[in-house]
């Protein structure tokens, strides 16, 4: 059989042909992406964790060139990825002509129609998204008046929504601070005290992170306040908002959002909402405010302003157990005057008050701001002087037996009988067994002691172990 001459062909046709396939692929690329960029808006690819690895035409949807691919897809949403809407970057099946509201570069928003469908890898899992958007804005714009209107309301009734499920008016705050702070997709959100007189601005309350190194900035953006919310740059370029919530009461707070320098300004529907926002966080400062003041009322007494006997009895426990800790003594000074009856009935209850009042500024003067002051009832006072023993209680008791009667006799005309102190006094020894009952039973047995004896003295009652 003869033998089969084979030729090879010529080693010059492989690589024109290269060159020619090669040239046919990318006309066939440019008149792909031609023929995408007349017929769409945008078209994307993500991975499988929702991050965009390909975006057409870049710039998209007014962001820079080069900002967008490696980032997640969601952050796009307009409704943050929360769930509410279509998300088109996160599906499993193949969807035509959804629509979704986008956020734009310049902090608007648009909205697309995407058809879309998952990118499946060898094992037929999801591994991406793939798909198309045109631009139907115009043809939505009722539309989004109404989805803006609509998540507006949705973020109010989630904050209303997470107040109502507390009871105290610090925790409800806490709550719409959160709800607030995620609706807006911000790094923190703060209430701001703007305290009238030389008291410096304060954060109140917080969610977030970043409160303390902000506040100077805020401050400064709520000085210009006017009657809308403002936007700002923080001097680390981050980006700030602010409302201002008028109390009734007369504080005046601040309500500032902020988030990172890379983020997109703050769009209309983000202003609206803080606006809206501050008039929930106004409701619940003044909640607040007259929960403080009730606890106040209930622990004051309503003349002087001091302690009452109920909250001075917590409040000396509280300092016992300090005392305890810090290995220090602690004196109780029960403290009664004498002859007040016939102020009253000699010059009536109005000079009565005046004595008190008096009485109370004297020992509010006397004690260090750690030490406590009570308004027992009636003619009755208590001081209560923490890391004091009955040596040094007695110093004072001295000074208030000769100053008192002076200063009162200036309200009284000094006229017989003057209105005197009489005075007991009891140490508890660092880390002893005696109770509060039994400290507090001792004072009192040194006061009546005191009466007993001629009045306007003071008595100290001594343990055997003094």
């Amino acid at each position: 059989m003869p033998e089969l001459d084979i030729q090879e062909p010529s080693m010059g046709f492989f690589p024109a042909a290269a060159e020619r396939l090669r040239g046919a692929l990318m006309d066939s690329r440019q008149r792909w992406r031609d023929l995408v960029g007349l017929a769409v808006d945008m078209a994307f690819e993500t991975d499988r964790l929702g991050r965009l690895t390909f975006l057409h035409p870049d710039p998209a949807i007014g962001w820079a060139p080069g900002t967008m691919v490696g980032r997640e897809a969601s952050i796009l949403l307009a409704d943050g990825g929360d769930g509410t809407g279509f998300d088109p970057f996160r599906v499993t099946v193949r969807v035509r002509q959804r629509r979704a509201w986008l956020r734009r570069g310049d902090g608007g928003l648009v909205c697309l129609a995407f058809s879309v469908e998952p990118i499946l890898d060898s094992l037929g899992g999801i591994s991406g998204v793939r798909g198309i958007g045109v631009d139907v804005t115009a043809l939505d714009a009722p539309a989004a008046r109404m989805a803006g209107a609509l998540r507006l309301g949705d973020a109010l009734d989630h904050i209303l929504s997470c107040m109502g499920q507390e009871v105290l008016a610090p925790k409800m705050l806490r709550s719409a601070l959160e709800a607030l702070c995620s609706a807006l997709g911000a790094e923190g959100v703060a209430a701001i005290l703007l305290s009238p007189g030389e008291a410096p601005p304060n954060v109140a309350h917080r969610a977030g992170s970043g409160a303390d190194t902000i506040l100077p900035d805020v401050v400064a953006l709520l000085a210009h306040h006017v009657d809308a919310p403002l936007q700002g740059t923080a001097a680390d370029g981050r980006r700030l908002l602010t409302d201002i919530c008028q109390a009734r009461f007369g504080e005046q707070t601040g309500l500032a959002a902020w988030r990172s320098a890379a983020s997109r300004p703050w769009d209309s529907d983000e202003i609206r909402l803080i606006a809206a926002a501050g008039k929930i966080v106004r409701m619940a400062l003044e909640h607040e405010a007259i929960q403080r003041e009730m606890m106040r009322q209930a622990r004051t007494d309503p003349l002087t302003g001091l302690l009452n006997r109920r909250a001075f009895r917590e409040e000396v426990l509280r300092h016992t157990d300090r005392a305890d800790r810090e290995g220090v003594p602690c004196t109780l000074m029960f403290i009664d005057l004498d002859h007040f009856k016939s102020v009253n009935d000699r010059l009536g209850h109005e000079t009565g008050d005046k004595v008190l009042l008096r009485v109370a500024l004297i020992l509010r003067e006397i004690v260090r701001p750690a030490d406590l002051v009570a308004r027992l009832g009636g003619d009755e006072f208590a001081v209560w002087m923490g890391g004091a023993d009955h040596m040094t209680a007695a110093e004072r008791a001295e000074a208030l037996r000769i100053a008192v009667p002076l200063a009162l006799d200036e309200i009284t005309g000094g006229t017989p009988p003057r209105v005197t102190l009489s005075i007991g006094i009891a140490t508890r020894a660092v880390r002893a067994d005696e109770d509060i009952d039994g400290l507090i039973r001792r004072a009192d047995e040194a006061m009546y002691d005191a009466k007993r004896n001629g009045r306007g003295h003071w008595r100290v009652s001594l343990l055997e172990s003094d």
